[in-house]
């Protein structure tokens, strides 16, 4: 089976690393991976797929206004226009089986100019049929005018998608929670769980012995996503390392992210204690993460599912320009896996000092999540594609699934819901 798999990540790159372990787990079929966003130097690409990259567009910390991406030039028209071209002919050249979109239309609005055409031309038969899939995280960011962008989602995947993947458990985190119309989606909505990468066994023992990190050590690992928002974070917890001693086995790696700007970047390392060691970026963060005692971070998606995944202590400081960190952290702490940062713990004595209460005591966890997203998303799109390949006489049916038997409803059938589509 071939998928054509749309990501977009326009500020952190959270987003692009969860379609990336979707992607590990589609090993079976030929995987066209569709990249719109800047990506850091040095990644480590999963062998199974194939790769189209978009010219980058990302957008400012305020998400006011699309840029051009790291080491991308020209107008951001023009990029428009190229990657609109690029992507119509990428679909038209691999005519897939299956389309997975990350998070449009429930996010991604600003990138409709180049996924409306390409949604509309499969309704239409202009581009080949395809069963069409969003893919959403747990947690939805706030609108301003949410009534419109409630109605906008609701019509986009009613009439243009077949089924929206939530990488979320339902038990921790609904999607209704942050969309209130849930029951006017007419379209099966299916929780996968959450996706994480899993750590190999051993890897704490391995990985901190590679690290040269003694049984007596208390290494502490922080990190800022892309590295965008989050540079008060990195220059707070190096700071804290004065008041921590490395006599006392004290260690930290402070990762600052690939889009930190370079003077920032150099003034951390500069000012850093002997016992901390300050990087821009790395492809084993889960393995680093496994070797340490705690980690501080942001609150975002996978960087709380890589805390969740190694059972590591966890110190959060929810990005504030949202709810969706802080909402996220807020769920997390009440488990008992996370411990939330404030804004006013932004100062050396007082990170040294929640560091130094974290690592003494710590409160009782609930049972963890589901952690599978990964490969659930791969059964639901393999069944998808089975249903696709049915004859067409019961492709065309509705089959309506009762939501009291299998905790779905809706139709899996892209071809039969064409058949009740107004025309446009």
């Amino acid at each position: 089976m071939k998928i054509l798999y749309y990501s977009q990540h326009v500020l952190g790159m959270g987003h692009f690393f969860r379609t990336l372990e979707i992607c590990r787990h589609l090993t079976a079929h030929d995987v066209v991976l569709v990249v719109g966003g800047s990506l850091p130097p040095n990644m480590l690409f999963p062998k199974n797929i194939r790769w189209v990259f978009l010219p980058s567009l990302m957008m400012d910390s305020g998400f006011s206004r699309l840029m051009a991406g790291h080491g991308q030039t020209g107008d951001v028209s023009d990029i428009q226009e190229m990657r609109r071209k690029m992507l119509w002919e990428t679909f038209r050249q691999e005519r897939p089986d299956v389309f997975l979109v990350e998070l449009y239309p429930f996010g991604r609005k600003a990138f409709r100019f180049e996924l409306d055409p390409i949604l509309e031309a499969i309704e239409n038969g202009e581009l080949p049929s395809c069963v069409v899939c969003c893919s959403v995280r747990d947690i939805l960011v706030e609108k301003s005018d949410p009534v419109s962008y409630e109605n906008r989602v609701i019509g986009t995947l009613n009439r243009w998608f077949d089924v929206v993947f939530v990488h979320s458990d339902p038990d921790w985190i609904s999607l209704d929670e942050t969309f209130s119309r849930i029951k006017d989606i007419a379209i099966p909505i299916r929780y996968t769980g959450f996706v994480a990468e899993q750590p190999e066994p051993d890897c704490r023992v391995y990985c901190r012995r590679l690290l040269g990190v003694g049984d007596r050590d208390r290494l502490v690992v922080v990190s800022a996503g892309g590295g965008q928002v989050g540079g008060d974070l990195c220059e707070c917890a190096v700071g804290a390392f004065r008041y921590l001693d490395a006599a006392d086995g004290w260690r930290e790696i402070v990762f600052t992210g690939p889009f930190l700007e370079e003077k920032r970047f150099q003034s951390i390392r500069q000012n850093a204690p002997a016992h901390v060691k300050v990087e821009r970026f790395t492809p084993s963060f889960l393995k680093t993460l496994c070797a340490s005692d705690i980690s501080i971070s942001m609150a975002g998606y996978n960087t709380c599912m890589n805390i969740l995944a190694t059972g590591v202590k966890a110190l959060v400081l929810p990005f504030s320009q949202n709810r969706e960190q802080g909402m996220r952290a807020r769920k997390f702490a009440e488990k008992g896996f996370v411990g939330i940062l404030s804004e006013a713990d932004l100062q050396p004595d007082r990170m040294a000092e929640r560091l130094l209460a974290a690592i003494r005591s710590w409160p009782d966890r609930a049972a963890p999540p589901r952690l599978d997203g990964g490969s659930e998303t791969r059964r639901w799109i393999e069944t998808l594609g089975r249903e696709k390949a049915t004859p067409t006489d019961t492709f065309a049916k509705r089959q309506e699934v009762s939501a009291e038997s299998r905790g779905e409803r809706g139709t899996f059938f892209h071809a039969a819901k064409k058949l009740s589509r107004p025309s446009s």
